[in-house]
């Protein structure tokens, strides 16, 4: 590893191969390098001469599959996406226009307003190693999603009561309080196998990668770093089948070895997400299909405000205030975003602008530094290497450098930057994507992401015991309680006010997610608005 690399008004910190992907220098000869590199893995999993195998679906993910497969503790785009191959829900949700249809259980509730709904399974449904699945299974998931250590735990805390057993195909939901939102919200809850995972060293090994599900697709290798592969599940007899007999999904988060995976005649992969705005005409100039969705998906800032000065809110609002998103959005993002006049982008049906927008405005920023007192601050921005959000780090440095704040960035990989957040070491400021739309897409799920009492999110900002937190939860817990739909959207937009005056972790752009693709060789492909890909829908061909 290289020194750390200084220019003028930005210091910043990494290896070689960061700065050159974030400055926007790489060369042809470094991209061919960086393509090898990352696309290079074990000899079992080469993808040579798939580009013509029907038979196979080679996708190339823009992010890490080096993260947990635990379905109750992911967030990972590549981990989502793949265990929405290999799991289900008693119910699952579409993933384009997320109406929700009944997977292991067989029909929906006929009445979404009762305060408790029953569901009998799927006759014949198995696990991927040929065991039945059972009632047992689903309690066993539901008591996972019930437990406080996981991360999917704030989005069924609040009304869920329990989980009963009615006899030996059938289950009951009881809830606190009636609450519609939840049939889609079911998905997340993906039924796993007691017997595999109840096992000792089970959640261990659901972490490290073991996937056993009862869905269309099972996974036969898990490489961290490099691929993920997945074949056909004979025995599966739910509503949406395989399409292929193998599917082969690479880990790509080098976006010249990306876009290099997917491009000319020779190219192995049909699919490939993340694509890099840059590179949008080359790639339709090549035959290629590229289509976007807008959706949740931003860039934000959190805060550690259990270090001074990120305690005061006009130190935070000052560095939101300071950014000229304007320039993020034409050079790093070349026009596909929309800076964040909310929590929630501008296509969520619970939208309305906030109170308080951070529109760029240096000499605002710098008399709210003045006002905390605070001069000469020098920060330290750790960031996801995530390409795009590496695209518009600059513009964030040079931003604060001009309002007098020194700033270093830190980019890293996703996975080790969350280990250090998860040890609890020290940080001051990170920058990373984040899309809650993976959950789903009511106002209520995806604050609870980011805002619960406890949560993962709130322990890395040390700001959920404050006066003004406390507050807020309660504000939230009403909304989710209201039973009239015209209420309850104004209890949210109350409390998405205080969240973005808090500024404590906030979006700084809403982003439009490109997805490439082959269409003499795939059809039935859509694009989705968050990421990863959905391929239960389509087809080879070609």
């Amino acid at each position: 590893m290289s020194a750390p690399v200084s220019r003028p008004a930005l210091n910043l910190s990494g290896n070689r191969r960061d700065f050159l992907r974030i400055s926007g220098t790489v060369s042809a000869a470094a991209a061919i390098s960086a393509a090898l590199g990352a696309c290079s893995g074990p000899a079992s999993t080469s993808t040579a001469g798939a580009g013509g195998d029907k038979d196979l679906i080679t996708a190339v993910i823009g992010y890490g599959n080096n993260q947990s497969w635990d379905p109750s503790m992911t967030a990972s785009a590549f981990t989502m996406a793949a265990n929405n191959h290999i799991y289900e829900g008693l119910v699952d949700t579409d993933p384009i226009t997320r109406d929700p249809y009944p997977a292991l259980a067989t029909a929906l509730p006929a009445d979404v307003n009762a305060t408790s709904w029953k569901f009998t399974l799927r006759d014949g449904a198995k696990w991927h190693d040929g065991q039945p699945v059972t009632v047992d299974d689903v309690l066993f998931t539901f008591e996972r999603a019930l437990d406080k250590s996981t991360l999917i735990y704030s989005f069924f805390a609040s009304w869920l009561k329990e989980v009963k057993k009615v006899d030996d195909k059938t289950v009951e939901l009881v809830f606190k309080f009636a609450f519609p939102d939840a049939l889609p919200r079911l998905t997340i809850a993906k039924i796993m196998p007691k017997h595999i995972f109840g096992a000792a060293g089970g959640w261990d090994a659901a972490k490290n990668g073991k996937a056993v599900g009862s869905g269309p697709y099972k996974q036969t290798a898990h490489n961290p770093k490099s691929n993920s592969t997945f074949e056909a599940f004979a025995d599966y007899n739910g509503p949406r089948k395989a399409t292929v007999k193998k599917m082969n999904w690479l880990s790509i988060v080098d976006a010249p070895a990306r876009v290099a995976k997917i491009s000319g005649g020779s190219a192995e992969a049909q699919i490939a997400d993340n694509i890099p705005y840059a590179n949008i005409d080359q790639l339709q100039k090549g035959g290629l299909t590229v289509e976007g969705g807008k959706g949740m998906n931003h860039m934000f800032l959190m805060f550690n405000t259990a270090q001074k000065p990120f305690d005061d809110i006009r130190v935070r609002q000052a560095l939101f205030y300071a950014i000229d998103t304007k320039k993020m959005i034409d050079v790093a993002l070349k026009g596909h975003g929309a800076a964040s006049s909310s929590f929630l982008n501008e296509q969520n049906p619970s939208y309305a602008k906030a109170k308080t927008v951070y529109a760029y405005d240096p000499d605002k920023a710098k008399a709210l530094l003045k006002a905390a007192g605070v001069t000469n601050l020098t920060v330290t921005l750790m960031a996801v290497n995530v390409s795009w959000i590496a695209d518009c780090l600059p513009t964030i440095a040079n931003s604060w450098e001009a309002i007098g704040v020194k700033t270093t960035l830190e980019p890293q990989d996703t996975a080790a930057l969350f280990t250090k957040m998860d040890q609890s070491q020290s940080y001051q400021v990170v920058a990373a994507a984040s899309n809650p739309n993976q959950f789903g897409l009511d106002a209520d799920l995806i604050l609870r992401y980011n805002y619960t009492s406890g949560g993962t999110w709130m322990k890395y900002t040390k700001w959920d015991q404050s006066p003004v937190a406390k507050d807020l939860f309660a504000k939230m817990d009403a909304a989710t309680q209201e039973p009239s739909p015209t209420k309850k959207l104004d209890l949210v937009h109350a409390y998405l006010d205080i969240i973005a005056e808090q500024a404590v972790l906030y979006p700084v752009v809403h982003t439009e997610l490109m997805t490439a693709w082959d269409s003499k060789k795939l059809s039935g492909v859509r694009p989705q608005a968050y990421p990863g890909i959905n391929l239960l829908q389509a087809t080879r061909q070609g």
